[in-house]
């Protein structure tokens, strides 16, 4: 029995068996076995020839259908909620062909798969309810079974060492990896502020093993900040990157051995700046310590860490002393020692501090003031935080419940929390291997869960237009005219486009740009559904909106260059293309060349009188005189005093009646405004009168000094000091050393120096 269960699981197969010989004997039997107990109703026997057939095996095919039928068997006979919610997500895609899609039927077998308790199918009909899939949207329904699953994840997380189950994260975009759906550059997803943030999280990062390297040269040569960032490299760790705990001790201990020595003390001449990065180090060491990670959980050396931490000022090491007191682990449960912890903590903004001082506030029934702590968790992506804002949510009584954003949240925590439901990591790895189909499959049942990553998975492994040329265009320019696709790939081609464009829509329900862009593309192609221009452009205009997506706004420019789905109008059609260049100046290429086309066209339309809307000249500013300007100035603070007028008299109370005589006096403040520029007009013509004058001074004594060279004698050195020289024949120089203030190191405006 044990060996037969592994039939399903994907990630233990390493070799591929034989099907002759005596292997094919042996699976040959057990099958005939296990069909002649499933004739009986044995249970076991259906459950495990279905799953057989559904997951196959490198020497068992797939067969969709019979897979069904044990199933469906299984779960009218039995009542199996695993069946239950197989059959169910059977009927929501019609995988194989197996059986026809049938959205009532999938909600039914979901339903009572998820009153039976199984999680997956909770988190299905929750998003179904939450989307209105096959059912209208019920807000209660889908707020009750994410919560119900939300519990039954904070529960396991809980059941961890103390501050929870470490997470990893496998739900990921494919796309991603790849610039994103269109490209680098093109999509949404590597752009703008995501481009930014992809580069600096190493779950996107190609180059990591570079960068780990260098990490690793400066850490050799003492740098501290990079052996720090070392250290939490390797024990947060990554998609590229697994964990590696004893490299991450080891580089935190090299932290903290510069600054304590062997007894604990304070190595003499330590440089201030060490107290830091040592603290820090001190509350990663500390952690590793309470929760028993690169050697057994030691609450004694935790404390000790955790105590050399708080007093170099860490809220890493400040928050794991009050989980100690908080829980009673190594010493005596005092929560108000704990509270005092965390909330030192929480003045540095540590997100997981916040969570626990906000615990202890709803204890003390401050919901309030614990919602506020829990709100700036949430900022970091804290999930314990999203569950209790969940629960506050929820629970709150009257008009100070908000059953959506409950349901938000519980849908965060139940999603983050992926080893309780998650198939997400079994379909990476399928995808890694090379088995498509499988990791179809995996990204396929989280979807149906709510996964946005995974509709945006499925949907991009099942599109036809990834590419410029895809490889069934390019077959088709190497299979012979005389061959025809038969009707089942044809079938099955336009059932896979329908799919695709339906978790299109779902992931762009869920705020993906990219994938509303894409909607957009099917409709405008015919791909999975009938061709519709209009509804195209509503998607173009919905992913344009704020300027988010340079493909859309450049998709809308062509559209409205050649009338497809919207009105002709050039004008129209050159904003949108400017657009597109601004969201993101890498489309300066295309953007160029769609304007240049444009602009022939929109000539040939006005030499021809077309009667489509021109480009039209560019807006010119109306030049306004100083006049018009004071006059525009005197009228729009007239209104400015006519609007406060109005303001104060609706809101101020009774009896404040210096505020409408000064309301009223805003024409002595708006004289005295026009006296003081017009001093400044003054002063500033004085200045440049000054500076003319000086100007034309030099200029007059150097003709006559020009004018002195070419008479008979010299001209005495003293005869020119009374013209404003110094007495050496230079009659600028007194302006040059002294400037036209006076001081040598500020010449005079306009002044040669």
């Amino acid at each position: 029995a044990k060996q037969l269960l592994l039939w399903h699981n994907a990630e233990t197969l390493e070799d591929k068996p034989v099907v002759s010989g005596v292997h094919g004997m042996k699976l040959q039997s057990a099958t005939t076995l296990l069909e002649k107990a499933a004739e009986v109703r044995n249970p076991d026997a259906m459950f495990l020839l279905a799953e057989m057939n559904f997951y196959g095996n490198w020497s068992m095919p797939r067969n969709y259908k019979t897979a069904y039928r044990w199933y469906k068997e299984l779960a009218d006979t039995h009542g199996n909620h695993t069946a239950q919610h197989m059959v169910g997500f059977m009927h929501a895609t019609g995988i194989g062909g197996a059986v026809k899609k049938d959205q009532g039927m999938a909600l039914l077998y979901h339903t009572f798969a998820a009153s039976a308790g199984n999680t997956r199918s909770q988190m299905t009909i929750a998003f179904r309810y939450y989307q209105g899939i096959g059912t209208p949207r019920n807000c209660e329904e889908a707020v009750y079974n994410y919560q119900q699953v939300a519990l039954k994840a904070i529960k396991w997380w809980e059941s961890g060492p103390p501050g929870g189950h470490y997470l990893d994260k496998h739900a990921s975009r494919l796309a991603d990896d790849k610039g994103g759906v269109y490209g680098e550059g093109a999509s949404v997803s590597s752009t703008g502020a995501n481009r930014i943030q992809q580069k600096s999280s190493l779950d996107n990062t190609k180059d990591l093993g570079d960068i780990v390297d260098y990490l690793e040269l400066l850490a050799r040569k003492g740098n501290l900040p990079e052996t720090i960032s070392l250290g939490k490299i390797y024990y947060e760790g990554s998609k590229n990157l697994p964990r590696n705990i004893p490299k991450a001790k080891e580089y935190f201990k090299r932290v903290a051995h510069q600054y304590w020595d062997s007894s604990w003390k304070i190595r003499p001449g330590s440089p201030q700046y060490l107290e830091k990065f040592a603290g820090r180090a001190a509350g990663h060491l500390g952690h590793m310590a309470l929760r028993g990670e690169g050697g057994p959980q030691d609450f004694v050396m935790a404390q000790r860490w955790f105590r050399l931490g708080v007093a170099c000022g860490d809220a890493n090491s400040q928050t794991g002393l009050g989980l100690m007191y908080y829980n009673g682990l190594g010493v005596k449960e005092d929560r108000t020692k704990a509270s005092k912890y965390f909330k030192a903590a929480t003045t540095q903004d540590f997100p997981v501090a916040q969570v626990n001082y906000a615990k202890i506030l709803l204890d003390n029934n401050s919901i309030d003031q614990a919602k506020r702590y829990l709100e700036l968790a949430a900022r970091h992506g804290n999930v314990e935080a999203f569950f209790w804002l969940a629960e506050i949510n929820n629970n709150a009584i009257a008009e100070g419940r908000s059953c959506g954003i409950a349901t938000a949240y519980y849908k965060i925590v139940a999603e983050r929390i992926e080893p309780i439901q998650s198939p997400m990591a079994w379909a990476n790895a399928a995808y890694r291997s090379g088995d498509l189909e499988s990791a179809l499959i995996g990204y396929l049942m989280a979807a149906e869960q709510g996964y946005e990553s995974a509709q945006a998975n499925v949907a991009y492994l099942l599109d036809p237009k990834r590419s410029a040329l895809p490889f069934e265009t390019l077959q088709s320019y190497l299979t012979p005219a005389s061959a025809s696709i038969s009707p089942e790939a044809s079938a099955s081609a336009a059932r896979n486009e329908h799919l695709a464009l339906t978790y299109w829509t779902r992931s762009a329900k869920q705020a993906n740009v990219d994938s509303l862009v894409k909607m957009g593309d099917y409709y405008l192609s015919g791909i999975g559904c009938e061709p519709d221009p209009a509804k195209a452009a509503s998607c173009y205009n919905a992913a344009a909106e704020h300027q988010a997506s340079a493909q859309a706004l450049w998709n809308l420019g062509w559209m409205h260059e050649n009338g497809i789905g919207v009105s002709q109008d050039f004008h129209l059609a050159k904003r949108y293309y400017d657009q597109a260049f601004e969201t993101n100046p890498e489309a300066y290429l295309p953007v160029a060349l769609s304007l240049l086309k444009l602009r022939v066209r929109a000539f040939w339309n006005s030499i021809t009188n077309g009667g489509v809307n021109g480009i039209g000249p560019d807006p010119k500013k109306k030049q306004v005189t100083f006049r018009e300007f004071l006059r525009n100035w005197y009228e729009a603070a007239r209104n400015d005093g006519d609007v406060e007028e109005q303001q104060g008299q609706q809101t101020l109370p009774e009896g404040y009646g210096n505020y409408e005589e000064e309301v009223e006096d805003w024409d002595e403040d708006f004289a005295e405004s026009l006296v003081i520029l017009v001093l400044a007009g003054v002063i500033a013509a004085l200045v440049y009168y000054r500076q003319w004058r000086a100007q034309r001074q030099a200029r007059e004594a150097a003709d006559n000094q020009a004018a002195g060279r070419g008479a008979a004698g010299a001209v005495p050195g003293n005869a020119a000091a009374g013209n404003g020289g110094n007495g050496n024949g230079n009659p600028a120089a007194g302006l040059n050393d002294g400037g036209l203030w006076g001081e040598p190191q500020m010449p005079g405006w306009g002044m040669p120096h």
